[in-house]
């Protein structure tokens, strides 16, 4: 396990940049797993930068999303397909056939988990991971729970999740009750794995999941049994750190 300390959210987001980017370099044709939400923002805006000077091409990479919410239009303000569209793909010079987004409106949830996961079987696997950590210790939607769900699945969000997610929706009514999300086994084969987190809000659970027992309760914790992780925080997200 590598841990980085940034001095603030503008350094976190530079160094998780330069290591997606290093990875682009370093195999052409990479397979990166993206995370949605407010900390991979500022990631995407510093490689949107490195592609606007020149110094990244996303043409021949492949793009798989760890989640997506279950029962909203793509074309919802708040889907993550809307999101990535957003805040990143249509920005870079990506093909828009390599990128992978669980279909939320799917009338098959799990035949299209079936399908997602041998879309990444066909693609030769995740070279890189991206995560992003929640209030609770969930990496993706996979929830704290008595044991780790395993691959692609469809879950029920825990409450403080729903709850933390409302301020994008207006109201916690608003919030979708379930999503389809890459399990732990999903993740956990990846080949490289980088986890972000910022702000003091994010402290007990990074504690918690790098230092803590590995347990499903928080499911962040399970990275440490990984054999390439790679974790950046910055001052507040790493302050309780021995």
């Amino acid at each position: 396990m590598n841990i980085i300390f940034a001095r603030d959210y503008d350094e976190l987001s530079r160094l998780a940049a330069a290591k997606v980017a290093d990875t682009m370099r370093s195999k052409p044709g990479a397979v990166l797993g993206l995370p949605t939400g407010s900390t991979p923002l500022g990631m995407y805006r510093e490689l949107i930068s490195m592609y606007k000077e020149g110094k990244l091409s996303f043409k021949d990479v492949t793009t798989f999303n760890l989640d997506e919410y279950e029962g909203i239009p793509k074309e919802d303000e708040n889907s993550y397909y809307r999101f990535m569209r957003d805040n990143f793909f249509s920005h870079i010079d990506i093909d828009k056939e390599r990128t992978n987004i669980p279909d939320g409106m799917s009338c098959d949830v799990e035949g299209e988990c079936r399908d997602y996961e041998r879309r990444i079987e066909k693609a030769g696997g995740i070279d890189l991971m991206v995560l992003g950590i929640g209030n609770n210790g969930h990496i993706g939607f996979n929830e704290p729970a008595s044991y780790y769900a395993g691959i692609t699945h469809r879950v029920k969000l825990h409450e403080n999740t729903i709850e933390a997610n409302s301020r994008f929706f207006g109201s916690i009514e608003k919030v979708p009750k379930y999503a389809v999300t890459m399990g732990i086994k999903s993740i956990m084969q990846c080949r490289s794995i980088m986890m972000l987190a910022s702000g003091k809000a994010k402290a007990d659970a990074i504690k918690k999941a790098l230092e803590g027992p590995i347990t499903p309760e928080l499911p962040a914790s399970v990275l440490q049994l990984h054999r390439d992780l790679t974790v950046i925080v910055d001052e507040e997200a790493g302050s309780l750190l021995k």
